[in-house]
């Protein structure tokens, strides 16, 4: 079942609109907060959110400001801070669970992809550098990041002059958490190669594994939509991996990957 629910929201200048997919059968199912990477929106992701709905997860995705279907104006005041909004509206997200639903609330995860995983980051502890701002979330029991954002040291001089909320300080993160990667995603914000998007692994205290997809790019195969046109690596079984290996995640369960598409590491 899947409905949209728009909260209103007169601090953000924006309402705030939140796709909510639920299981078929079952009550009170745990929660998956999912927050989008760049110009996607709540309507996004189905590759995943069909995949957590079919094993009980409820997924409750809001748009972000800087989503293409909000068409937020590049001179808009808010525009600053929307990576500030972005963590707010995950918490408000949260402050609105009792309210959309029977939903298990000792069992919330928050996931996200690029900078939708710094988003969710922070709910889990990350902060930014030189920023005394503590946006972590005690309702949050676990996490899912894919493709998150690596420290800002060597950032293009782009990215260090436009994007200064790419200094991400993973050493408040704690919450167990996931961390997804492509060996083959090399970002242009930044001068590292594709091991730039495992540092949230090897710095944060909370990552407990780290899977890795041989040949994977930003999209990791295409997670942002069935035949999604940005998707430059599409790959069935990189898909169908992540699905796999998350989901266990989520549920506590032992991880089995497929050898052939990608390796598992644990601290």
């Amino acid at each position: 079942m899947r409905t949209t629910v728009v909260i209103p929201a007169p601090d953000r200048g924006t309402d705030l609109q939140i796709r909510v997919s639920t299981p078929a059968t079952g009550d009170s199912p745990p929660v998956i907060v999912f927050s989008h990477g760049f110009g996607e929106s709540k309507d996004g992701y189905d590759p995943l959110v069909d995949h957590w709905v079919a094993n009980g997860f409820a997924v409750l995705q809001p748009t972000h400001l800087d989503s293409r279907s909000v068409n937020l104006a590049p001179d808009d005041p808010r525009t600053p801070d929307i990576w500030r909004i972005r963590a707010a509206d995950l918490t408000r997200v949260l402050d609105e669970l009792p309210r959309l639903g029977r939903f298990d609330l000792d069992r919330v995860a928050v996931a996200g992809h690029s900078w939708g995983a710094q988003t969710a980051g922070m709910l889990l502890g990350a902060r930014v550098v030189g920023l005394d701002e503590d946006w972590t979330d005690p309702r949050i029991t676990t996490g899912v990041l894919l493709a998150a954002t690596g420290t800002g040291e060597e950032l293009v001089p782009f990215a260090a002059e436009h994007f200064g909320f790419m200094r991400p300080d993973f050493a408040g993160l704690k919450t167990p958490t996931l961390i997804v990667a492509g060996d083959a995603d090399q970002s242009q914000l930044s001068t590292r190669g594709p091991d730039w998007f495992t540092d949230v692994y090897h710095l944060a205290p909370g990552a407990t594994h780290l899977l890795t997809l041989f040949g994977g790019e930003h999209s990791l195969g295409g997670i942002t939509g069935y035949n999604a046109t940005e998707t430059t690596d599409e790959n069935p079984a990189r898909v169908a991996q992540i699905q796999r290996v998350t989901t266990a995640y989520l549920q506590g369960t032992d991880l089995a990957i497929d050898g052939s598409t990608g390796k598992l590491e644990s601290k």
